[in-house]
């Protein structure tokens, strides 16, 4: 497993080192010994609709994130969303007998299982606490790392107020349905600044600090996904988004990752993703840009996403393209091609983002690719340029 997942994702000596120690099949009962160590995510419970309530996240982003939090051993470690109790057991490893590692638990049966594998395992230096994580664990703070693995709409206060002074927070971020790992370090006005964000995709955090996603299905396996909780009709949705489609090609190929492009995508109101399993390209209802389905935006009166086929210039490569639904099927059209040719204009020029957290309506915005405001706070997302040097990152 952690060959494979260092073939194209390298992965620090110590955290390889700790994933070669930790069984993950212990953690994954129910899982085969060739699931358990796929780089898969593994869901292990659901609810009565069927969608993954708990799981054990895929090990390649597992351990980016463990990259990202830059443990020590020794270190105080505070988790949020214990879930198998996997992961807490590689904190374990990684902080070592010295350190000590504190994991929350919202669901008391998770919380039980994930005792019981962490005992299996022969983890002495990590417990399981059942209760929010929006509460943090105060009992055993200050601590020298926090990580939350699952989805976070905003940084809860407690986990500031119980990280130590320089210490990092490693967070999947929820910035209007996209989500990204932020690795956090507050300045002394109060500021989150991130060192480094990767992409990813967590279940919603649950409990006082939950922004629940809205799910509107269309079809079988055929899904749209909104968050920040937009108000949509579901019924005036279907209705607008019954085909016939139109189609507009942007003579842009994909030829590398489509990074960024879901930030430009996201500025447009509406903004959702189109899930979709395989089976729905098979029936031909569409044809999304990625496995797991597309990005796009609906109001009441268009559904749009991005679509792809092959380019009739390179049969190698993917040309994308945008389709749209409804009356107002043109406008949509119009929108996305705006965007999709705003990224194809900028992407050589930027590496990535930088991510702040400033109280709420503070913030210079004049060079953001985005700005959300929340309950308590402002989110601003920069670029981060092609020739900028990488920011140091905490010791």
């Amino acid at each position: 497993m952690v060959d494979g997942i260092n073939s194209w994702q390298p992965l620090s000596e110590p955290v390889a080192a700790a994933m070669r120690q930790v069984p993950r099949h212990l953690f994954v009962p129910d899982a085969s010994l060739e699931e358990a160590y796929s780089n898969s995510t593994v869901v292990t419970r659901r609810d009565q609709d069927g969608i993954a309530t708990s799981s054990s996240t895929g090990p390649g982003l597992m351990g980016a994130m463990l990259d990202q939090l830059q443990l020590r051993p020794g270190m105080p470690v505070l988790e949020i969303g214990a879930g198998t109790g996997y992961n807490a057991a590689l904190l374990a490893a990684l902080v070592g007998p010295a350190g000590h590692v504190t994991a929350v638990e919202i669901t008391p049966e998770v919380a039980d299982d994930a005792r019981a594998a962490l005992t299996a395992a022969g983890v002495t230096n990590a417990e399981i606490v059942c209760g929010d994580g929006e509460y943090g664990h105060r009992p055993n703070a200050p601590y020298d790392r926090i990580i939350a693995t699952a989805g976070a709409w905003e940084l809860p206060q407690s986990w500031g107020d119980q990280l130590a002074e320089g210490g990092v927070l490693v967070a999947p971020l929820r910035i209007k349905g996209l989500t990204r790992s932020v690795a956090l370090t507050r300045d002394p006005s109060g500021v989150w600044r991130s060192h480094s964000a990767l992409n990813c995709g967590f279940m919603p955090i649950r409990g006082r600090g939950a922004m629940p996603e809205r799910n509107i299905r269309l079809a079988e396996d055929l899904t749209v996904r909104f968050d920040d909780g937009q108000d949509v009709d579901a019924d005036e949705l279907r209705r607008v988004a019954s085909p016939p489609g139109e189609v507009r090609w942007s003579r842009v190929l994909i030829d590398r990752p489509l990074d960024l492009l879901d930030l430009y995508l996201a500025e447009l109101d509406g903004f959702c993703r189109v899930l979709a399993s395989a089976s729905v390209t098979e029936r031909g209802l569409i044809e999304p840009v990625a496995g797991w389905g597309s990005m796009g935006a609906a109001t009441r009166q268009a559904l749009g996403y991005l679509t792809k086929r092959t380019s009739l210039d390179n049969q190698y490569l993917d040309e994308l393209g945008v389709c749209a639904y409804g009356p107002a099927a043109a406008s949509m059209l119009d929108q996305l091609t705006e965007r999709v040719d705003r990224w194809r204009r900028t992407r050589e020029a930027i590496a990535g983002v930088r991510i702040e957290i400033h109280p709420p309506g503070r913030g210079e915005v004049a060079d953001a690719l985005m700005t959300v405001e929340k309950r308590h706070s402002r989110v601003v997302v920069r670029p981060r340029q092609e020739s900028e040097r990488r920011a140091p990152q905490p010791g």
